[in-house]
């Protein structure tokens, strides 16, 4: 039954690429340009997903377990993956495609992300993990705190999720002229065609609702992730040790195999060799990444796209604090190499 997990891999890969989303842009827009269209993109997935995750567990079909809130450990490590994310250039789910896509630098992101997020979570540094995730709270969701049903905040979120789609897309204009489709109807639709952010929103979180009972009927009670399945390939490749295949590990090999299939299939597929800085910086983003990660206990997919829709404060406590490291990423990095340019074309225009 985990042979799902390459499926739903495969699916979930082929429209990251093709939708070009990637949360690190959503987290960097808001700093960098202002730009909310992609992050308000997120709201309308965790909106669908919510809603999928409670109708799903209303019947039955899943059971959705409720923990106790790690405060500290969703801070911290929301800050470090946020900044970090930026350094390498994409979250896990975008460097997984980025990957696909034939980025070098992002193979190297990938593999420190997955290494260290090993390292974090069952070697060396797991005390540390275990440590700081020890500091909770109890009622870690809005729903057990407040005592209202679930529902109320799907509502509530659904709404506001429908009002950004509505607000962004009356104020899209009508794009340049475009070299003319070489493919028709699906093909076209698949490979060339570029892809409405709030629709592939809308298909990831219809796909991510999905991925719950495929991978409930395993035995692993879990949605969509990235951190745990990459660290536990890893510890495989490493260890032998074949109980760590399991329906996430097939998650993540087929969100690469995906990717590679999108970029092939769209002419995007190119191996793109980076310079040295930014190799270091995707060295350092991918460690800082599997830091992060493994101290909030997931990623953009598990704390922003999962934890969220369930509306746990994990989720977004973390999320909120990958904002607030990317954008001291961006005012640190991106905004400090962009003044000695600016800089110098004000010089030339006063000489």
């Amino acid at each position: 039954m985990i042979i799902t997990g390459l499926v739903v891999g495969l699916v979930l890969g082929f429209v990251f690429q093709r939708g070009r989303f990637c949360v690190t842009g959503a987290f960097r827009d808001l700093t960098l340009t202002g730009n909310t269209r992609w992050f308000s993109a997120l709201i309308v997935l965790i909106a669908v997903h919510s809603a999928g995750l409670f109708l799903l567990s209303s019947f039955g079909l899943i059971t959705l377990e409720e923990s106790a809130f790690p405060w500290l450990a969703s801070i911290v490590g929301g800050l470090i993956f946020g900044f970090s994310m930026v350094l390498a250039g994409g979250c896990a789910t975008g460097t997984y495609y980025r990957a696909g896509e034939g980025l070098v630098g992002s193979w190297f992101a990938l593999i420190f992300y997955a290494l260290v997020a090993a390292v974090m979570k069952t070697g060396p540094l797991a005390e540390v993990t275990t440590g700081l995730r020890s500091i909770t709270v109890d009622n870690g969701t809005l729903q057990t705190s407040t005592g209202l049903s679930p529902w109320v905040f799907v509502v509530v979120l659904g709404a506001v999720a429908i009002a950004l789609a509505v607000h962004h897309q009356r104020k899209v204009t009508t794009p340049l002229a475009a070299l003319p489709p070489r493919k028709t109807g699906l093909a076209h639709l698949l490979t060339e065609k570029r892809w409405n952010p709030f629709a592939t929103a809308v298909v990831i979180g219809i796909i991510a609702t999905i991925a719950w009972p495929l991978s409930a009927a395993t035995g692993r009670n879990s949605g969509l992730g990235i951190t745990t399945p990459s660290a536990n390939l890893t510890t495989y490749l490493t260890t032998g040790d074949s109980s760590l295949i399991d329906w996430g590990v097939m998650l993540v090999i087929g969100i690469l195999l995906g990717s590679f299939l999108a970029a092939k299939a769209s002419g995007e597929f190119r191996i793109r060799i980076p310079d040295k800085d930014t190799l270091i910086k995707s060295i350092l983003g991918g460690i800082g990444m599997g830091v992060g990660a493994a101290i909030a206990g997931g990623c953009t997919v598990g704390n922003a796209m999962v934890s969220t829709a369930q509306f746990e404060y994990q989720g977004w406590v973390a999320t909120f604090f990958m904002i607030v490291g990317a954008g001291i990423a961006v005012k640190t990095t991106i905004r400090a190499r962009q003044r000695p340019v600016t800089a110098q074309v004000a010089e030339s225009r006063s000489a």
